[in-house]
């Protein structure tokens, strides 16, 4: 506990200032606050490297915990309707990624390797995604560091121009929530985004997008066979335990407690308000970790590439659900 105190105690320090201004600035939320915080801090006078292990607990373990108890203020019915309802955008849009990433790869001769992380960041969950392929295809550490910095470049851009477009679009709560949920790369975005648009925006895209998270168990085994067919190395064996977002399991325990109603309305009460609060932790601790300079020297070919992928999901989220009249 000691170890990762520092760190803890910046980010709940920083999501309290974020929380009072998202009260009185609700158009903009505690979440996009607690994120420009963190971005500021770290990049003018810096985060000491003993902060950094209390910054890693809260930008991963909270967001987990954070989630786990949004469940017990959603139904099981809406989490079943809107992940069923949501499931043809985002396999279209998996798809997308994943045949984008790869031409456009190949065009920019990019390595193999950066451009499936890329891809399986851009098409699943972000960082969690690549960590969980990595070992699969055998990446190099450089190759990890790289695609997670062009994909958590895109995390910060979207929490700020995703609503923005929305408002512009005039799109529904359901129709934001299900372009965020499946055109941003990684939960914590998703939420930020989500929230700062509307409440109601915000519980549809976490729905949706946990529901994709769940999608890197097929991916990653399809991607461990591609790879022993190929032959150009042995797959690691793929293990459930570790590629599986546990928490997502927790997530539908609550939910389904909750719909029995046996929960007292003031637990369900406390229990958002406290799962909103963690996700701005959790926010300003991404925040705190983004390092423009250490951005900046991640070159131009790999962020084009997840540019343009980005670019395809995003565009292709709207026009599925322009086709199918979700919008």
């Amino acid at each position: 506990m000691k170890k990762i105190s520092k760190g803890l105690f910046l980010s709940i320090a920083i999501a309290l200032i974020a929380t009072l201004l998202g009260n009185v600035f609700p158009i903009i939320g505690s979440a996009v606050f607690a994120i420009i915080i963190g971005l500021l801090l770290n990049n003018t006078i810096g985060t000491p490297a003993d902060f950094q292990p209390g910054i890693k607990f809260s930008s991963k373990k909270i967001l987990q915990a954070s989630i786990v108890l949004l469940g017990f203020s959603l139904s099981i019915q809406d989490i079943q309707s809107t992940g069923l309802s949501s499931l043809s955008v985002t396999l279209i849009t998996i798809v997308i990624a994943f045949i984008s990433a790869f031409l456009i790869g190949k065009w920019l001769h990019i390595p193999m390797n950066t451009t499936t992380l890329i891809g399986v960041g851009t098409a699943i969950c972000g960082g969690s995604a690549i960590a969980a392929v990595s070992p699969i295809i055998d990446a190099k550490d450089e190759e990890v560091a790289l695609s997670i910095s062009t994909i958590f470049l895109f995390n910060i851009v979207a929490v700020f121009l995703f609503p923005f477009i929305g408002h512009l679009m005039n799109l529904t709560d359901s129709g934001f929530g299900l372009w965020a949920g499946t055109a941003i790369n990684d939960t914590s975005s998703v939420v930020a985004a989500g929230y700062s648009y509307s409440e109601s925006a915000g519980d549809y895209a976490t729905i949706v997008k946990l529901t994709r998270a769940t999608l890197i168990i097929p991916v990653s085994l399809l991607i461990a066979g591609i790879q022993l067919y190929k032959k150009r190395r042995s797959a690691e064996k793929v293990s459930l335990k570790q590629i599986f977002p546990w928490f997502i399991l927790w997530f539908i325990v609550a939910s389904v407690v909750s719909s029995t109603g046996i929960l007292p309305e003031v637990f369900i009460t406390s229990a958002k308000w406290l799962s909103r609060f963690m996700i701005a932790m959790a926010l300003a601790s991404i925040g705190l970790s983004a390092n423009f300079k250490e951005l900046l020297k991640t070159g131009a070919k790999p962020v084009l590439l997840g540019l343009i992928t980005w670019f395809f999901v995003a565009a292709s989220s709207l026009l599925v659900q322009f086709i199918q009249g979700q919008l």
